[in-house]
């Protein structure tokens, strides 16, 4: 499979290098910086919508009877989340997932 993406890796290039160029350029890259950093500028100012971290705050903990839990970042449909995630949930206060930031707890049974 190395084989496969090193033959492969100059003709990406080549489509994703602006007409007459060899390579991907410095200023290529400082436009497209400059166009993401003005699209979330646009995207902070509209106070109306939650932010990413305010909606993945409203899920509440998920609830887990093992001592791990394990993520996958999708509810429904494969290939939609991240790569699995197992999440250690020896401590009291619940332990949160790195990709997505859901949170999952461990039920105790006394």
């Amino acid at each position: 499979m190395a084989t496969a993406t090193r033959r492969l890796l100059p003709a990406l290039l080549k489509t994703l290098a602006p007409t007459g160029a060899r390579g991907l350029s410095t200023e290529t890259a400082v436009g497209a910086a400059a166009v993401v950093g003005s699209h979330t500028a646009k995207w902070m100012q509209d106070t109306s919508k939650k932010s990413p971290m305010e909606l993945i705050n409203e899920v509440p903990p998920i609830k887990v009877d093992g001592r791990i839990a394990v993520c996958e970042g999708a509810s429904e449909g494969l290939g939609l989340g991240h790569p699995i995630e197992y999440i250690c949930l020896d401590q009291e206060a619940p332990n949160v997932c790195k990709y997505c930031g859901l949170r999952y707890v461990q039920v105790h049974h006394h």
